[in-house]
């Protein structure tokens, strides 16, 4: 397993994994999300994360930086056969483990997250919110 900070050499695939991923809500969002990501790629105040499971990039994370917290955001595990694998706690723990300075914050969708790793992990639930990305007509 490698996990690491994304560079300009792993846009590409980060673009990639992302794109498939996001086809699930249609191909206007997924090409909207691909601008979005370039985008976040060079603001300062967002650090994207890939991991890479036997050379394949496997999962992402973006992260929200402030001056006391880092928020994860869109933690993914892209392909169902990767999943199970203890990918998304090596996400989590390499976040842990850049930032032990600040507080972690997990955003989760509240319908299909897996709250009892996130339990096993000590994330405590605060609330919930609601997340939308306008595309074009």
């Amino acid at each position: 397993m490698d996990v690491q900070f994304l560079t300009e050499d792993h846009l590409e695939q980060l673009i990639n994994i992302k794109y498939e991923n996001d086809l699930e809500y249609g191909e206007a969002f997924a090409r909207q999300k691909t601008q979005q990501i370039k985008k976040q790629f060079s603001d300062p105040k967002i650090q994207q994360v890939i991991a890479f499971y036997q050379g394949e990039a496997v999962g992402y994370v973006d992260l929200i930086l402030s001056n006391h917290t880092v928020e994860i955001d869109e933690l993914s595990v892209v392909h169902i056969k990767h999943q199970n694998k203890g990918i998304g706690s090596h996400i989590q723990r390499f976040v842990m483990d850049q930032y032990l300075d600040k507080k972690i914050i997990l955003v989760a969708d509240g319908e299909d997250t897996p709250r009892e790793m996130y339990s096993k992990q000590n994330y405590e639930y605060l609330g919930f919110k609601y997340e939308f990305l306008k595309t074009e007509l």
